[in-house]
């Protein structure tokens, strides 16, 4: 007896060692399963055939930027899995490699544009793409748009296409550009809280949120130019692609109501009559029409086709060609500069000085650059920053390599005082510049406090002792002060200004005061030199720096995986903000006080001075 449970005693013993290592080497295989997929997310599965005589679908998913922030390789796993899209983040420059580069394939026979997937985009962007689209065409290749429905800004690039089709059940979302804001002065009152506001220019409209209750009437007359400028260039673009004209586009946004009353409120059908769109389709007709233009795909199943993504696995990415090691002043560096500008060096969504400055130093000397391009996409920011970046700028012509400035959806305040030096500078007519001006700001609660029994009191050593301390009242000499700092920063703008842009002192002072303009205006005025894409940037300092051939590559300060870490982190709490802010309706109406709050707390000027712009690109009503 005692021998047969001792024998059942060992088995189970076995059998519980087996389970254990079992459920041990079973738990091992799936964490590095799930490492491997995380890894091949993160690298890309190996590319696979481009077939013949192809429709490449063109479908961007998220926000289309300038340069990619960090990535979060667990939401790009668990992103598609929970329903959502794949990419975050769309970089423009892919999506023009990709249609520039399917023009000459003779793989590529048709572009199917599917725009419903993007994000926040401006429209100096999609007019990028959209030229793309035309050079595509010009190869006597064929460009479709086919989706369920369409916002502004998607049907604008969807126009491009030779034909535009529309789910039955879709429509097309057209209804002007806007710019509205909350505004929040009876509510700083009502809270005792005191924003002391110190500014040069009567157009310098930032703060204005914070001071009215409403839009002032500079700021009206200012905002409503621009405004007119860039609907101006959206409906001609619109109207010249589909063979309409402007007062036809404004029409049917103003009588949208009787013209839906007659066809029975069927936006498709009313596109349709309207001549936006060339026909109705549902999905299974749009998947049919292709499978007859380029046959069916794999299986005999929908139609022969390559995604953009899978595509850009195939062709060379411009400006990120290797470079021979002993090559001297062959290329063209680029630098992006995109987001606030900020002391040190920054978050997410910010430029940081101390970063922008690395890589202004490593383009300055490195020897196998022979010129920089600046590509900017700010509302500018810390006017302390601003000036340390363009001293630094100024470091890079002294060593003899010229320097463009590439503006993108905007470049405006701090932005173009980094920029009125560059040798040549360059903007779409849509970019959003100027805004010459400079403004402190100080708020201070001390009759906050006091309603709820808090009091703040000491003594110091000279009337300023603890004078900029947010508890106590801001004593008149520093009022003063800061005042004459603000005018002081004021006339040192204007005159980088006119020294940097050849203009007389008091033609600049006729165009500054914090007033923005398009760029199709700033050209005129001379705050820009020519129209021209970051493409166009890198040809004009290829031969300013007489280089034999435009052939460049970006310049990126590699952040540490203890940077990346605290990016990512921030991305995801201020991504957080604003769906909570979003989902309780306020989204759109305080977007635009996100980056003011950011450098007024997170990270203040030195100074206090800003030299900031408060209309980033996707404040308008798109």
């Amino acid at each position: 007896m005692k021998k047969f449970i001792t024998t059942v005693a060992v088995i189970c013993v076995w059998i519980w060692k087996t389970i254990r290592v079992g459920f041990f080497l079973f738990i091992n295989f799936m964490f590095l399963a799930a490492l491997a997929g995380i890894v091949l997310l993160i690298i890309g599965r190996p590319a696979g055939k481009v077939p013949s005589e192809a429709a490449l679908v063109v479908a961007p998913e998220g926000n289309i930027v300038e340069q990619r922030s960090v990535v979060d390789p667990l939401a790009r796993m668990v992103g598609p899995l929970m329903g959502g899209p794949k990419h975050e983040e769309t970089p423009l420059q892919d999506i023009l490699d990709v249609i520039n580069a399917a023009a000459t394939d003779d793989r590529i026979k048709v572009l199917l544009l599917s725009p419903s997937r993007i994000g926040r985009v401006s429209l100096n962007q999609l007019r990028d793409i959209g030229q793309a689209v035309d050079a595509f065409k010009n190869q006597g290749k064929v460009v479709i748009a086919a989706d369920d429905f369409y916002n502004q800004g998607q049907y604008y690039l969807a126009s491009y296409a030779d034909e535009v089709y529309l789910n039955p059940m879709g429509s097309i979302s057209l209804h002007g550009f806007g710019l509205f804001r909350l505004y929040f002065k009876q509510l700083l009152d009502r809270l005792l809280i005191n924003i002391h506001v110190f500014r040069v220019g009567t157009y310098k409209s930032a703060l204005e949120p914070l001071l009215r209750d409403n839009m002032s009437p500079a700021a009206r007359e200012a905002n409503q130019e621009w405004l007119n400028s860039l609907w101006t260039v959206f409906c001609q673009d619109v109207a010249r692609q589909r063979g309409l004209t402007v007062p036809v586009i404004n029409e049917y946004i103003n009588t949208l109501d009787q013209q839906l009353e007659q066809v029975r409120g069927n936006n498709a059908q009313l596109a349709l009559k309207r001549g936006l769109i060339d026909g109705v389709k549902t999905r299974n007709e749009v998947e049919s029409y292709l499978r007859d233009m380029v046959g069916p795909g794999r299986n005999g199943e929908g139609f022969k086709k390559i995604s953009m993504y899978e595509y850009l696995e195939h062709i060379p990415h411009s400006y990120a060609e290797p470079r021979d090691k002993d090559d001297t002043r062959t290329q063209v560096g680029i630098i992006v500069a995109q987001g606030n500008i900020v002391t040190g060096h920054g978050m997410v969504g910010q430029i940081g000085a101390e970063d922008i400055i690395q890589q202004i130093r490593k383009a300055r000397m490195d020897n196998r650059i022979g010129a920089v391009v600046l590509r900017i996409d700010s509302g500018g920011g810390s006017a302390f920053a601003s000036e340390l970046i363009r001293q630094e700028l100024l470091e890079l012509k002294k060593s003899g390599k010229p320097l463009v400035v590439s503006m993108a959806s905007m470049a405006a305040s701090g932005a173009y005082w980094l920029s009125a030096d560059a040798d040549r500078i360059l903007a779409s007519p849509v970019t959003l510049t100027g805004s010459i001006g400079i403004f402190g700001a100080l708020p201070t609660f001390e009759q906050s406090l006091a309603q709820i029994g808090i009091h703040d009191d000491g003594t110091g050593t000279t009337n300023l002792a603890g004078a900029v301390s947010p508890t106590r009242p801001l004593p008149p000499v520093m009022a003063r002060a800061i005042q004459l700092e603000v005018e002081h920063g004021y006339k040192q703008f204007l005159a980088i200004v006119a020294q940097g842009r050849k203009l007389p002192l008091d033609a600049v002072e006729k165009i500054a005061e914090g007033r923005v303009w398009a760029g199709s205006r700033a050209i005129s005025l001379g705050l820009v030199d020519r129209e021209g894409s970051l493409a166009d940037a890198v040809n004009e300092a290829a031969d300013l720096a007489g280089l034999q051939r435009a052939s460049a590559i970006y310049i990126n300060q590699p952040a540490t995986f203890l940077q990346s870490l605290e990016q990512l982190g921030q991305q995801k709490l201020s991504t957080c903000i604003r769906q909570i802010m979003g989902a309780v309706g306020f989204g759109s109406k305080t977007k635009d006080l996100f980056p003011l709050l950011d450098m007024l707390s997170n990270t203040p000027d030195p100074g206090n001075l800003y030299a900031f712009c408060l209309l980033p690109a996707d404040l308008i009503d798109f």
